[in-house]
């Protein structure tokens, strides 16, 4: 029997046959379990948990059978509650199965901290931009008798002295202690 006349036979065409009907069936059975197993029809709207404390979030989630995550602090945002979320992955509105994780932001409880810079002796406009660059906010200015007008001589938080390399929340108000430029 020729390689031609094999494949016009009856054997191989039921052959061939029964073959593309088994991966039918196999396709069929797979498309309907992997429905079955992963909820296909299922979806949970994910809530809003903006400005929410954890024990809301934690109850909330709960009842829709969802999990959460609780990655990294971000940094202080005083317009959040303390401990509050901040922000949410996947967004509010998006649709998830049950058991999802939804991963949260979490507002710390204060500015972190910041170090202050070396910047005795530099001139008060330059320790001005400077400061204010990395996140403090400058307050009074008090003088003192030194010969440079201008010139930054110290620094005081809250009333206190503080010195370069020490450190403070950010967003703190730093006053500057200058000379007056009439000398000693």
């Amino acid at each position: 029997m020729s390689l031609l006349q094999f494949l016009k036979s009856k054997a191989f065409l039921k052959q061939i046959g029964l073959a593309i009907l088994g991966l039918l069936a196999f396709i069929f059975i797979l498309n309907w379990w992997l429905g079955f197993s992963t909820n296909h029809s299922q979806k949970i709207q994910v809530p809003d948990l903006q400005k929410m404390s954890l024990a809301e979030v934690q109850k909330k989630l709960t009842d829709l059978e969802l999990d959460f995550i609780v990655i990294d602090s971000a940094s202080f945002n005083p317009n959040y509650p303390i401990k509050s979320v901040i922000e949410q992955n996947p967004e509010a509105g998006d649709f998830v199965k049950e058991q999802r994780k939804i991963y949260l932001t979490l507002n710390p409880s204060r500015f972190r901290d910041v170090k202050i810079p070396e910047l005795l002796g530099r001139t008060k406009r330059q320790v001005v931009t400077q400061l204010s660059a990395i996140g403090f906010k400058v307050g009074k200015f008090t003088f003192i008798p030194d010969l440079g007008k201008n010139v930054v001589r110290g620094f005081r938080f809250k009333g206190e002295k503080v010195n370069p390399g020490d450190k403070l929340p950010k967003n703190s108000v730093i006053d500057l202690v200058l000379g007056d430029g009439n000398g000693y």
